[in-house]
C-alpha cells in the first residue's frame, strides 16, 4: 500500500510541476520589449510553485527506486541530488530576477541585465538535468518502475541538454537559439522538460492502479 500511495503521490507532484512549467514558458513570450513588472513577476511566481512540485517529484522517485530495487537505491538518489540541486539553482536565478525587477524603477527585461543568471538557467541548467534525466533513466530501467518509454525518453531528453552545455561560449542575446541565454538553450529545454514530466507524471500515476490491480488476487482468500 505505501508504494501505491507514494506512485499517485509522485505523479500527482510531476503533473503539478509540469502544468506549472507549461503555463509559465508563453509568459516569456508576450513582449517583445522589456515586459512589466507584473508579467515577470508571475512568471517567476508560476516557475517557484512548479520546483516546489519537482522537488516532490524526485523525492518520490527516489522512494520508488528505494521499495522496487534496493539494489539499485544509489541511481535514485543521484536523481534526486541532481533535481534537488537543480530546483536550487533555479530558484536562486528567480531571487536574483525578481529582486532585479522589483529594485528597478523602471521595466527591464530581467534575461538580459541580470548577468548572474546565463549560466545558472544556461549551461549549468542543462547540465544538471542531462544528470537527472540519466539517472532516472537507468533507474526506471533497473528497477522496472515504469514503461520503457518513460527511461528512453529520458536518455533522449538528457543527450539533448548536454548538447547545450557549451552555448556559454556563444553570447548573451535571447533571440539566438544557441546562446548563454539563447531561447533554444532556455525556453525550448524548459518546454521539452515540461511535456516529458507530464506524460512521466501522468505514467506514474496511473501505474498505482496498475499495480493495485496486479496486488489484488494475492489479497483474496
Amino acid at each position: 500500500m505505501n508504494e501505491i500511495i507514494t506512485r499517485r503521490l509522485t505523479g500527482l507532484a510531476g503533473i503539478a510541476a509540469a502544468v506549472c512549467f507549461i503555463v509559465e514558458v508563453p509568459l516569456y513570450f508576450l513582449y517583445s520589449g522589456p515586459p512589466p513588472d507584473a508579467n515577470v513577476l508571475t512568471r517567476l511566481l508560476i516557475g517557484i510553485v512548479a520546483l516546489a512540485g519537482l522537488i516532490l517529484f524526485v523525492t518520490g522517485f527516489r522512494e520508488l527506486v528505494r521499495q522496487m530495487s534496493p539494489a539499485h537505491e544509489w541511481v535514485g538518489t543521484v536523481a534526486f541530488a541532481t533535481g534537488l540541486v537543480y530546483a536550487t539553482v533555479t530558484l536562486v536565478s528567480s531571487g536574483l530576477e525578481a529582486g532585479a525587477v522589483i529594485a528597478a524603477d523602471h521595466p527591464v527585461d530581467p534575461t538580459v541585465t541580470v548577468s548572474g543568471t546565463y549560466i545558472l538557467y544556461g549551461s549549468i541548467g542543462r547540465l544538471l538535468l542531462a544528470l537527472f534525466l540519466t539517472a532516472v533513466g537507468h533507474g526506471v530501467t533497473r528497477a522496472g518502475l515504469l514503461p520503457r518509454w518513460t527511461g528512453r525518453s529520458a536518455y533522449a531528453l538528457a543527450a539533448v541538454n548536454l548538447a547545450f552545455v557549451p552555448s556559454l561560449f556563444f553570447g548573451n542575446t535571447p533571440a539566438r537559439f544557441y546562446a548563454a541565454n539563447g531561447w533554444g538553450s532556455t525556453a525550448l529545454m524548459g518546454a521539452l522538460l515540461s511535456y516529458w514530466l507530464l506524460a512521466v507524471g501522468i505514467s506514474t500515476y496511473r501505474s498505482a492502479a496498475r499495480r493495485t490491480r496486479a496486488a489484488a488476487p494475492a489479497l483474496q482468500p
